[in-house]
């Protein structure tokens, strides 16, 4: 086994007190922010891409889960709320090995549409980028995780300081969605109405494209494929004809497609998970490949979807 060159074992018993080698107040504050983002997800309130520093998008997730839990809404990791979610700075990484199927896994991505319409899938296009997705996290904390790797040469058998983000989760029946254009935020119900869930999402530049009122699911696909129809693509000059491409991570609606009765509209994956929050979509709400497919968990066909601006 290879073993990369800098990596700094964090979740070793010798270390648990000290995050890094020099036991900094920086290695400590990385710690108990990770543990904070990676405990809200494991509840279901999305922190947004894990990437070790507190923003809007974790401190919204933690006021939804304070308020949830009767705590008092701070959008802080106050005591109680750190009891809540059991929050734990020493566990909060492990090592995960490089194997031969994520190898198998990484292919140049082209830019040309024509070109990926025809190949049989769109993988990764690093193995940084397939291990960030895998481990919900961004390629500035794999860095950060892992300072003097080299992840340009990674191959199989390499050992890679991650998030322990696990799949714990719980996925509760959801009976509604309400996307919040505002906020750029898609809140799960229950069929009592109560939060469940929480993830970001990204919407549609062009303010004539977001829809209003309500919608149902219609449909939930995943690995899907993708019809590329130029007219949608008025950027795109060299296609005069609808084309398909094909599944994978980096299709344009990632590894989860929930269509909507609105014709084209959907709540999907996304090839770009740390631009997800942002405006720019062509007017589907798109989510991080991993929150798309924990919807699709917990929605079914026939669920009420409300547009709230």
């Amino acid at each position: 086994m290879v073993v990369l060159l800098g990596l700094i074992p964090l979740c070793g018993p010798a270390l648990a007190a000290h995050p890094n080698p020099s036991g900094s107040s920086a290695g400590h504050s990385l710690r108990a922010n990770l543990a904070w983002q990676i405990a809200l997800e494991r509840v279901g309130f999305s922190p947004g891409v894990l990437d070790g520093t507190i923003g809007r998008k974790t401190e919204s997730a933690t006021r939804e889960f304070q308020r949830v839990r009767g705590l008092p809404v701070t959008g802080r990791l106050d005591a109680g709320t750190a009891a809540a979610l059991a929050v734990n700075p020493d566990s909060c990484t492990t090592t995960y090995t490089v194997l031969i199927p994520d190898v198998a896994d990484v292919a140049p991505l082209p830019t040309d549409w024509i070109e990926k319409s025809r190949r049989t899938r769109l993988a990764f296009e690093s193995l940084e980028a397939l291990i960030a997705e895998k481990f919900h996290c961004t390629r500035g904390l794999l860095h950060r995780l892992n300072p003097g790797a080299d992840f340009a040469r990674l191959a199989a058998g390499d050992v890679v300081v991650v998030p322990a983000v696990g799949d714990t989760f719980t996925a509760p029946a959801a009976d509604q969605l309400e996307i919040n254009l505002a906020e750029k935020i898609v809140r799960v119900l229950n069929r009592e109405r109560k939060l469940v869930a929480l993830f970001h999402c990204s919407i549609a530049k062009d303010k004539e494209k977001r829809p209003s009122g309500e919608a149902r699911v219609v449909s939930i696909t995943q690995e899907p494929s993708y019809s590329f129809d130029p007219k949608m693509w008025p950027e795109v000059k060299n296609v005069d004809r609808k084309l398909m491409i094909p599944p994978g991570p980096r299709n344009p609606v990632g590894r989860c497609w929930i269509g909507l009765n609105l014709p084209g509209y959907g709540i999907h994956g996304s090839p770009a998970p740390e631009m997800i929050g942002k405006t720019g979509s062509h007017g589907c709400f798109r989510l991080t490949n991993w929150d798309a497919l924990r919807l699709a968990k917990m929605i079914r066909p026939g669920a009420k979807v409300k547009f709230l601006s």
